[in-house]
C-alpha cells in the first residue's frame, strides 16, 4: 500500500508539472490558423503537445533513476524512448510547417516503427479463436509497422474537437494502467499513468474551452506511444497482457477512421484530400457541441475500458467476442449520424483542398 501511495503522489506531481508546462508553452506563439477543415474559428496556440512530451520525459527520467522494477531491459527501453521522442520531433516539425507533404510524415512514422523492430519490439505470435497461438515469424515485422503507423495516424485524425483526443488519452491510459497492474506489469503500468498525468494537465487548458491544442507533436506522440505500449505489454513486459486490450480501448477511434476511409473510397473520393466527414465531425456539424461530442466519446471509451477489464479474464479463444457489442453499437451510431447528416445537407460541405493534417 505505501508503494501505491507513492505512485499516486508521483502521478499527482506529474499532473502539476504538466499544468505548469502547458501554461508556459501556450505563450510560445505557435498558432494553428483555421481553415475550411478546422472546427475552430480563431488562431489558437498548437503547442500543448510539447508539455505532454516534456512531462513524459521528466517521468521517464525519474523512473529510470529511482525504480529498477519499472525497467524493461535497457535495450528495449531505449528502443521505445528513441522512437517515441523521434516521432514527437516529427510532429513538432509538422506543427512548424516544416513538413510539406503527408508522404514525408508517413515515411518518418514508418522509420520510427522500424526503430522499434530493430530494438526487438515486434509481434511474435497471435491467438486465433479455435486455433490457438500461432507464431508469426517474419510476418510479425510488417504487422507491427502497420499497427504502429495506423494507430499513430488514427489518433492524429481524431484530434479535431476540444477535449476529444486529450480526454480519450486520459481514459485509455487509466484503464490500460489498471489492466496491466492487475496483470502484474511494472513498466507499462507506470508509463500509462505518466501519460495520463501529462494528458490531464494539458486537458485543463483544452476542455471545455480550448485555449490551446496539442498539435501533431502531441497527437502523434500519444498515438505512437500507445501503439508501442500495446506491443511491449504483449511481447516484452512481464505482464504479457493481451494485445487486444489496446485495440478495444481505441475501438471507437479505429471504427470512425476505418468507416470514414472506406466510405470515401467507395464514393471515389481522393482519400489524401482533407475533409470534415469523420463521424465525430458530422456529429458536431449536426448540432452537438464540442463538449457533448467529446464527453460522448469519453463515455464510450470508458465502456470499452470496462470491456478490457473483462477481456483479460476470458479464455484466449473467447476474447475476440468482447468486440461484438461495441461493433454493433458503432454500426448503429454510424447509421444514425450519416442519416441525420444527409437529411440536414451537411455531408458534402466539409471537403477542402488542403492536404491531410
Amino acid at each position: 500500500m505505501p508503494i501505491l501511495v507513492n505512485h499516486i503522489l508521483f502521478a499527482a506531481g506529474l499532473f502539476c508539472v504538466s499544468v505548469v508546462a502547458t501554461y508556459l508553452v501556450a505563450r510560445l506563439g505557435i498558432l494553428d490558423e483555421p481553415n475550411h477543415r478546422s472546427s475552430h474559428a480563431r488562431p489558437t496556440p498548437s503547442t500543448g503537445g510539447i508539455a505532454i512530451v516534456a512531462t513524459f520525459a521528466i517521468g521517464f527520467a525519474t523512473v529510470w533513476a529511482l525504480s529498477d522494477q519499472a525497467r524493461l531491459s535497457t535495450f528495449h527501453l531505449f528502443g521505445f524512448i528513441i522512437s517515441a521522442l523521434g516521432i514527437a520531433l516529427v510532429g513538432l516539425l509538422d506543427d512548424l510547417k516544416r513538413l510539406k507533404t503527408f508522404k514525408i510524415k508517413l515515411g518518418a512514422q514508418i522509420a520510427a516503427s522500424v526503430v522499434l523492430l530493430a530494438f526487438g519490439i515486434v509481434f511474435s505470435r497471435v491467438s486465433l479463436p479455435g486455433i490457438g497461438a500461432i507464431d508469426l515469424g517474419w510476418l510479425g515485422y510488417p504487422l507491427t509497422v502497420f499497427w504502429v503507423v495506423a494507430l499513430t495516424n488514427i489518433f492524429n485524425f481524431m484530434d479535431g474537437l476540444n477535449g476529444l483526443a486529450g480526454g480519450t488519452a486520459v481514459t485509455v491510459a487509466a484503464f490500460l494502467c489498471a489492466v496491466t497492474f492487475i496483470e502484474g506489469s511494472y513498466f507499462v503500468y507506470m508509463f500509462c499513468y505518466i501519460l495520463a498525468a501529462g494528458s490531464a494537465g494539458f486537458l485543463v487548458f483544452n476542455f471545455p474551452r480550448a485555449r490551446l491544442f496539442m498539435g501533431d507533436i502531441g497527437s502523434q506522440f500519444i498515438g505512437f506511444s500507445f501503439a508501442a505500449l500495446a506491443v511491449i505489454a504483449a511481447e516484452v513486459d512481464v505482464s504479457r497482457t493481451s494485445f487486444l486490450v489496446v485495440p478495444l480501448l481505441f475501438f471507437n477511434f479505429i471504427f470512425d477512421t476505418t468507416f470514414t476511409f472506406c466510405r470515401r473510397v467507395l464514393r471515389g473520393e481522393n482519400v489524401a484530400q482533407a475533409h470534415r466527414e469523420h463521424l465525430y465531425q458530422l456529429l458536431n456539424q449536426i448540432g452537438w457541441s464540442h463538449a457533448r461530442v467529446s464527453l460522448f466519446h469519453i463515455c464510450i471509451t470508458a465502456a470499452q475500458g470496462i470491456g478490457a477489464l473483462i477481456l483479460v479474464g476470458l479464455d484466449p479463444d473467447s476474447r475476440i467476442l468482447i468486440f461484438l457489442p461495441f461493433l454493433i453499437f458503432q454500426t448503429l451510431y454510424a447509421t444514425v449520424v450519416i442519416s441525420v447528416a444527409r437529411g440536414r445537407g451537411v455531408m458534402d460541405s466539409g471537403i477542402s483542398s488542403d492536404g491531410i493534417s
